[in-house]
């Protein structure tokens, strides 16, 4: 058999295509969004290497245009989820067996059959299904996705590289042996690359996974399987199922061999999944991984130092991009009251600006909510705001669901700093905004700190380099990715490990090797060479 200590190609971040006017890659993106509205498809389950539908049919339709279907998925049942679960045992053996250089090969290729080939299916099915204009989509379902797997390809290899000294006469390995069981992948609907990740960051490894992504994101998840399936990637090693959650829950956390979860969702969720988890603890073999990423309520915090220009464009930029359906968009914000006036009318001006519509139209910037569910649930934020006597809208505040689950872009001016709106996740076009005392900047701190149970991201807007550095230490706890003058969204690949604590998730870090080594079980392995053949030491003669 050859052998070798392979290099893998070094990771770099993915360029990002501008789709400007006249450009080859926007005539070619606005043909394959055309083709893909044309026809009506009939979306499969993945098990064991067998594509499985089902009389029971779930409708797909654009966000922002409700009334036009993209296709039907098959909705499973329990005996799927049980399916799924024995096609990745089934083939656990095979894969974690095989060669990592052979392994993680199968993930390089797919890198390169989304920045290629399907790199224009992979935006349209986004921009389609889950109504993330163009630039959005780049950014996330084609650059971040294939950032994803090449950078979990080079931390893999730094894992495997990373061995402990050896003394003299004795040889020292570990080995990072996948974990044993299965993997259960729940991933969300607002980022086509967290869905992609979720079950292939814990496959290269040499896990085997069920996945199961929100039922709004089947659209571009089954596009992300077909080039899985393309790559290379064996029958069973992940399996894609469309099964209600109460349904899937019930079965994997009570299996023998689940071994872990990856999460992106809401906090709720998964705090019940934890408590599932800690209730049938005595069934596994071993103790489960949980690993998860859920909600926030992020800030951006102004000094009165503040460069106007930037802030604006921070706030702007965080709290409405993707209709501010992110876990790590702005939904809070602490303004100096000397700089308010002018933050406002530049801000306002910024949003009214804004061109509102479907995503088949590149000059829209800000789109739809993902569903009715969503929707009726900021709207009634909206609502209780209005009504509210500590609420004044600033601007926005209307909304219309005849064609489209269309919100205007809304910021709200509250006089109460623990107002609801400023506490509670709304994960919608909703930014509320405190005006504080310019010298009571140090108490702003304390109250960002206190305000709510989430720490995800956080913004501090300064030129004042004390006000900067006292933030940066205050606000230590409450985001696990801070950003100093510079928005609080858009952590990349490789430069910004992604995650929170507190009630935003378990903090692996998604995009570093940190969370790799989650999906993995080292076994220390130490030879001695020439043994020693007497009890007896030194010390007692």
């Amino acid at each position: 058999m050859s052998t070798g200590f392979y290099n893998v190609p070094e990771a770099v971040n993915e360029p990002i295509k501008d789709y400007a006017p006249g450009s080859p890659e926007r005539d070619a993106l606005k043909k394959t969004i055309a083709e893909l509205r044309s026809i009506e498809t009939d979306t499969p389950m993945y098990i064991g290497g067998k594509t499985v539908s089902t009389d029971k049919k779930g409708r797909m339709a654009p966000p922002h245009d409700h009334r036009h279907t993209l296709g039907y998925y098959s909705i499973g049942g329990a005996a799927h989820v049980s399916d799924a679960i024995h096609a990745a045992l089934k083939a656990k053996k095979d894969w974690e067996n095989m060669n990592w250089e052979h392994r993680l090969s199968i993930f390089l290729k797919a890198a390169e059959l989304l920045a290629g080939p399907y790199r224009n299916k992979i935006n349209a099915a986004t921009m389609l299904a889950q109504s993330k204009n163009v630039y959005q989509a780049e950014i996330d379902a084609a650059c971040e996705m294939i950032d994803f797997l090449r950078f979990n390809v080079q931390y893999a290899t730094e894992i495997y590289s990373q061995q402990p000294h050896s003394s003299k006469g004795v040889w020292n390995r570990v080995e990072h042996r996948p974990l044993e069981g299965f993997v259960f992948a729940l991933t969300p609907f607002n980022f086509t690359a967290i869905s992609g990740n979720l079950p292939t960051s814990v496959a290269m490894m040499g896990n085997t996974v069920v996945w199961k992504p929100a039922f709004a994101q089947i659209y571009s998840a089954q596009v992300l399987m077909e080039v899985f399936i393309k790559a290379g990637l064996p029958d069973g090693v992940i399996n894609l199922i469309y099964v209600p959650g109460q349904v899937t829950g019930d079965t994997i956390f009570t299996h023998a061999d689940f071994a872990g979860i990856h999460f992106t969702g809401s906090t709720g969720v998964f705090q019940g999944i934890w408590n599932d988890i800690g209730k049938n603890i005595r069934k596994y073999k071993s103790y489960p991984r949980i690993v998860g990423e859920t909600g926030g309520k992020d800030f951006i915090v102004a000094h009165s130092s503040a460069d106007i220009d930037v802030l604006v464009t921070a706030l702007t930029r965080a709290a409405f991009e993707y209709q501010g359906q992110k876990c790590s968009a702005a939904s809070r914000a602490y303004i100096p009251k000397s700089i308010w006036n002018k933050v406002c009318k530049k801000m306002v001006e910024n949003i009214e600006s804004f061109r509102i519509g479907g995503t088949e139209d590149f000059s829209n910037f800000f789109n739809a909510v993902i569903d009715e569910k969503a929707f009726t649930k900021i709207t009634s934020y909206l609502d209780a705001a209005k009504k509210s006597k500590d609420i004044e809208v600033v601007t926005g505040g209307n909304y219309d669901k005849s064609k489209g689950y269309f919100i205007d872009p809304t910021v709200l001016l509250s006089s109460d700093p623990y107002s609801v709106t400023m506490c509670e996740e709304i994960f919608g076009p909703v930014l509320t905004v405190y005006v504080y005392d310019d010298k009571k900047f140090d108490q702003i701190l304390d109250t960002v700190d206190n305000t709510g149970v989430y720490a995800l991201t956080g913004s501090i807007i300064a030129q004042d380099r004390y006000a900067i550095q006292a933030a940066t230490k205050r606000l230590t706890h409450s985001a696990g990715n801070f950003y100093i003058n510079d928005k609080c969204t858009g952590a990349v690949v490789g430069q910004q490990p992604f995650g929170g604590s507190r009630a935003s998730g378990t903090n692996d870090k998604a995009g570093s090797m940190i969370n790799l080594l989650r999906w993995v079980s080292p076994r220390t392995i130490k030879e001695v060479f020439v043994p020693p053949t007497d009890f007896r030491y030194p010390f007692m003669k």
